[in-house]
């Protein structure tokens, strides 16, 4: 289990490392920074911006990692 909390572990922080490049490269920049700091700014800016995937990508990986957790502690 704990190698499965690993794994979707890494592919929230890629999908909000996706999400944070793609405000990077979009108006106004200042977003991405803030992003990056305040993770749940991510996926609804980049919903804004029509990055639709990359948002449902950081979504599900969230949504996995939850309920491997909660799962993993019993809860």
């Amino acid at each position: 289990m704990g190698v499965a909390l690993g794994v979707v572990l890494v592919a929230f922080g890629a999908a909000h490392g996706a999400l944070v490049v793609g405000l990077a490269a979009t108006r106004p920049r200042w977003r991405a920074l803030a992003a990056l700091l305040v993770a749940p700014l991510a996926p609804w800016w980049g919903w804004q911006a029509g990055m639709r995937r990359r948002t449902a990508a950081w979504g599900l990986a969230l949504a996995l990692y939850v309920i491997g957790l909660a799962i993993a502690t019993g809860w």
